[in-house]
């Protein structure tokens, strides 16, 4: 394990109908309030109308951002910024999930920010410039960002999608309430949750040993979310299954699973050139790569790794290591599967055709090349991408 710090200063309110805390929290840091939100489902299922409530009633003075999309783009992010600093506002609110919050983390950095916003993204993590607070209510377990410092922002135009981040975009204060996650639908759930999956898997498969306490929690975590997930699919208001989900989703991205293990994520850096080219759901194309790249990066190697993965998470009793870590990828395949992700990439409306280009960008937008637990250059990524065109069996 190496050296690492984890700060993570983030209040969360957990659990149910916190939101009269919600004036109070603002409170803190003044009166004039963005409120940043998506397409529109946060007005169906009545949260828009209860934050509009509270705000309302403490004085505030509300300016709206609206229509975030699922891969937020940062034309979103210049108009949310210029809001910013035309109104002077004080606080953004973002209500939503990841793509929501990763939207209002760049807003509020590129309000402070002196030039434009695709410029701070490209800075990626070496911005060091401030940032307008930010308060969260999550609607939707997946990215985490409710409680890290870090966003993705894509550029539809240089068919770019980066992450970005600083400790000035870490959000204040985030309302977790389990209860807003009850409408989410099917794919979206099984969506979210194959995120949380993959966000523990990236850090638990790097080249760092003696991790054990970090390691044995992203295993639980996995355990956790293979449990619930189901159970939320078949009962969408079950509030310990979306309870769990939720907590899941925001412990395994705010550094408790990552720190001490250095090296860079695998399948991320694949599945953003997916998403800024096709603009495919996030999960659902982290879910196509994962089993494929666990696949491709089998070795002698690497084996006892699959292998801890496969007993340890999945619960395999094959005692052979190589055995028990293809029986472990098959397994993580066919959960996917069987909580309905489309499990091949023409199925998601992708060919062959851009493989070399995306492959050259996901090298060269990354250090998977040199720092990955197995490290990809763009012939590595182009043959993972081609496995993704069909059904795939690892047994």
């Amino acid at each position: 394990m190496e050296n690492f710090d984890f700060h993570v200063t983030t209040d969360i309110r957990f659990g149910k109908d916190r939101l009269a805390e919600l004036p109070e929290v603002l409170n803190q840091f003044g009166k004039k309030v963005l409120i940043v939100y998506g397409g529109g489902s946060i007005k169906k299922i009545g949260l828009y109308d209860k934050v509009m409530e509270q705000l309302k009633a403490n004085g505030s003075e509300v300016f709206e951002l609206a229509g975030v999309e699922p891969n937020p783009r940062v034309e979103t992010v210049r108009r949310g910024a210029e809001i910013c600093r035309k109104e002077n506002i004080d606080v953004l609110l973002a209500v939503g999930g990841g793509s929501t919050i990763d939207c209002a983390k760049v807003v509020a950095a590129a309000a402070k920010f002196d030039g434009d916003a695709w410029d701070l993204v490209l800075q990626r993590r070496g911005y060091q410039g401030g940032a307008l607070p930010l308060v969260t209510i999550l609607t939707l377990a997946a990215t985490g960002s409710e409680m890290n410092s870090g966003a993705v922002i894509s550029n539809l135009e240089t068919h770019q999608k980066l992450g970005t981040g600083s400790k000035a975009m870490l959000p204040k204060v985030s309302f977790l309430d389990p209860q807003n996650t009850f409408s989410v639908n099917k794919y979206q759930t099984a969506a979210g949750s194959a995120d949380i999956m993959s966000h523990l898997i990236e850090n638990y498969f790097k080249r760092t040993e003696g991790a054990d306490i970090q390691d044995s929690v992203s295993e639980g975590l996995m355990r956790s979310v293979i449990k619930n997930c189901p159970i939320a699919l078949k009962d969408p208001t079950d509030y310990d299954a979306r309870a769990n989900l939720m907590w899941a989703s925001t412990l395994a991205l705010n550094g408790l699973t990552g720190n001490g293990k250095p090296g860079a994520w695998s399948c991320h850096p694949m599945e953003h050139e997916l998403s800024a080219f096709y603009d495919i759901t996030h999960g659902v194309g982290l879910a196509i790569l994962t089993p494929r790249w666990m696949e491709y990066s089998l070795n002698d190697e690497t084996v006892d790794k699959f292998a801890h993965f496969a007993w340890n998470v999945w619960n395999v009793e094959e005692k052979v290591p190589m055995l028990a870590a293809r029986i472990g990828i098959q397994k993580l395949y066919d959960y996917f599967k069987a909580c309905g992700i489309p499990m091949t990439l023409p199925e998601v409306g992708i060919d062959e055709e851009k493989f070399e280009e995306m492959a050259k960008q996901a090298v060269a937008h990354s250090t998977i090349k040199t720092d990955a637990f197995v490290p990809l250059d763009e012939s590595a990524v182009k043959e993972i991408y081609t496995a993704c065109l069909t059904e795939s069996n690892f047994e």
